[in-house]
């Protein structure tokens, strides 16, 4: 990994999770939300083995980093599997957009817990967010 160029990082990160929710419509118009989320896991798995087998990585081990580590792959596995569920059930028109909104939780979360300061312009991006939410999720 190249340090230090997060546009590429970014960049790259835009178009993976743009193929993520493509590849999650894909498999679940053929097998079931529960089924897809393990096989989604098990590509998970894949690319962890292949980091433990590369010679320039050392698994670090701090509890606290690890605590939430692990969130982090609880709730985005549970997340997934309600994603998986919801895109079975509805329009990839709608289900990806308004999942696609989960950054306002977290610039809310730290507004209010590590009182990181919100802008105008970013507030009222949020506000829009809401509006996009009410409008994407009403019908006709």
């Amino acid at each position: 990994m190249i340090p230090g160029n997060w546009l590429i990082y970014t960049l790259l990160s835009l178009v993976l999770y743009g193929l993520w929710g493509f590849f999650s419509k894909l498999a679940t118009n053929y097998i079931d939300p529960k089924s897809a989320l393990v096989y989604e896991v098990s590509g998970g798995l894949l690319v962890s083995f292949v980091l433990l087998c590369s010679n320039s990585f050392r698994l670090q081990a701090d509890s606290r980093g690890i605590f939430y580590a692990l969130l982090v792959g609880i709730c985005g596995t549970v997340a997934t599997l309600c994603f998986f569920v919801a895109i079975n059930q509805a329009s990839s028109s709608i289900i990806l957009p308004l999942t696609s909104l989960y950054p306002t939780i977290t610039i809310l979360l730290a507004f209010l817990i590590f009182k990181e300061p919100i802008t105008l312009r970013q507030g009222i991006g949020i506000l829009l967010a809401i509006v996009a939410i009410i409008l994407c999720s009403m019908d006709g």
